[in-house]
Order: structure tokens, then sequence, then C-alpha cells
């Protein structure tokens, strides 16, 4: 007896096809939610931040810009002035001397430090040290000194009269040396941001070169490559972005310097002029001078020159083919 043969299997129907059609519709919708929540959960963690940031950082600047349009007077109110007293900065000898002096501090502070902090980096990431992880954490505790510490300490190391660097400096033959006098008051301060920042700038490079694959390094050896050559030519390209990274931030702290000259100012006046750095001047104008005014457009010019420079070094990292 002859079977017949099975009619062809047809493809799955319409309430089939809708059915899954709703589930995917179901699944997606699902998770939309969950990415949605998730992306709120996000928010919650940034929300810290962003209020601090915005109260301390977005709101005071726009106070400072607003102040800087007016002119207060001892007759007459408060008056708006509108570019008068950016006319009155952008013509100020002393703000711009603080500029000057603080340009070239930073110029020879910058390149001085991370050539230190990247060469005992290196040393660490090496492992040519005992207690490597002992010595680092006493080279970073300066950064963890604050730094009115930090500026009274060294003003009392310095002393001229009972400070144990001036007996050494009398010692070597160097008499009467002051370090606090108008000659070596830049010098003095160069030698306390440098023990102040050191440490954390060869941390910053440590962790930097740690992240270096290590396959790299040993074809560099294998191949023969001397140490100073991996150093230079294998190490310190992978580090562009942190070393970047870095003058960066210490040139926006050199034109922000205001802590050290002021307390030093404090104990060595006739060293440390009311123009010293632009921030003295913007201080000294503000509180000392009560022009509020005055000192909310120095304050806002002074910003512009930082955001500048912060571009110009982007920029420049950009066209060098770092990215940003």
């Amino acid at each position: 007896m002859t079977e017949l043969a099975a009619p062809p299997t047809a493809g799955p129907g319409p309430s089939a096809l809708s059915s899954r059609k709703g589930h995917g519709e179901t699944t997606r919708r699902s998770r939309s939610g969950w990415s949605q929540r998730r992306d709120r959960r996000g928010l919650w963690f940034v929300l810290p931040f962003t209020t601090a940031f915005v109260l301390f950082m977005v709101v005071p600047l726009f106070y400072a810009i607003d102040e800087s349009l007016y002119t207060s007077k001892l007759i007459g109110g408060t008056q708006f002035s509108g570019f008068a007293n950016y006319r009155a900065v952008f013509s100020s000898g002393q703000f711009w001397s603080g500029v000057v002096h603080v340009a070239i501090f930073g110029a020879v502070q910058i390149p001085l430090m991370l050539a230190v902090a990247f060469f005992f980096a290196v040393i660490f990431d090496l492992g040519v040290v005992k207690l490597a992880g002992l010595w680092r954490t006493i080279m970073f505790i300066p950064f963890a000194v604050p730094a009115v510490v930090a500026a009274v300490m060294w003003q009392f190391l310095l002393e001229p009269t009972f400070g144990p660097f001036v007996h050494l400096a009398n010692s070597l033959g160097f008499s009467s040396t002051n370090f606090f006098s108008p000659n070596l008051i830049w010098p003095t301060i160069f030698v306390i941001v440098i023990w102040e920042w050191t440490g954390y700038t060869m941390i910053i490079f440590y962790t930097a070169l740690k992240a270096v694959p290590r396959d790299v390094v040993e074809a560099a050896v294998i191949d023969g490559t001397p140490l100073r050559k991996i150093i230079t030519r294998v190490k310190l390209p992978m580090v562009r972005s942190a070393a970047v990274m870095l003058v960066l931030l210490n040139t926006i702290g050199a034109l922000q310097m205001f802590v050290e000259p002021q307390i030093l100012a404090e104990f060595q006046p006739q060293a440390i002029s009311s123009y010293f750095t632009p921030t003295i001047y913007i201080y000294n104008t503000g509180v000392a001078g009560q022009q509020y005014n005055l000192a909310a457009a120095a304050a806002v010019v002074l910003a512009l020159v930082i955001v500048a420079i912060s571009i110009g070094l982007m920029v420049f990292r950009v066209r060098k083919g770092g990215g940003l």
C-alpha cells in the first residue's frame, strides 16, 4: 500500500508571527527601561560633583563677570561702567608684571620638576630601589602638607638669623645669606614649590609607567636596546599624555600662585610687592584697595589667560597626533 507523502510544512501562521513580534517589542521596551534606570542611577552619582561645581565655580564666575561691569564710588554709588574696568586691567603694568613673573617662573620650574619626577618614577618602575613603596610614600608626603604649613615651615628653615640653611650657607663660605632678599625670593619660592609638587608629579608618572605593556619593554631588552634608550624612546613616548596633563596642571598652578608668596610676605614684606603675582594683585586690589569691581575684572582676565593657554596646549597636543 502506497503511503501518501506529507504535505510540506508551512511557515508560522499570522498568530505566531504577531506573538513573536510582540515578545520582541516587550523585550526592547524592558531593555530600554533598564537602560533608562541605569542612566538615572549614573546621574545620582555625578549629582554631588555637578552641584558643587555649579555652586563654587560657575556661579562665582558669572558673579565676577557681573561685578566687573560696574564701578562703585564713594559718591554716586554703584554705576554701570561697561568695559572700563577691563580697559584699566589691560593697561595696568602691575597686573601684567605679575603675569610675566609667574610665566618665567613656570618656564623654569615646570620642566625641571617634571624631569626630576620622571627620573624617580623610572627608578621606582624599574624596581632597582629597595623598599620602593616606603620611598614613594615619603616623597608624596610633602604634597599632603597644606601649602600654608609648608610656607611657614620653610620660612623658619630659611630664616636669615637662626635658620639652619643659613648656617649651612655661612659654613660653606656664603656669608650674610638672606634667602628672602629681593634677589633670592624667587629661587626660594622655586624650592618650596618643587618640594611640594614633585612627589605628586612622580606618582602620576609612576602610574602611567606601570600601564606601559611589559612585552614592549621586554622586546626592547631582547633586541639589546640600552637602558637609556628604553627610557627615552620607549617609556617616555608612552607617558606623553600624562606629561601634557602635568604641564597643563602646573601651568595653571603657576598662574594662580598665591599662598606661598603671601605667607612669606607676612615675614618679609620688603621682598614681595603688592603685585608680585596676578592673584596677589587681585587680592590687594579687592581687599586692601577696596576696588572690588576692578579686582573682579582682573580675575576674569586671568581666567581668560588660563583658558587661552589650556586651549593652546590642547591644540598643540592634537597637532602632534596625541588626541585629547
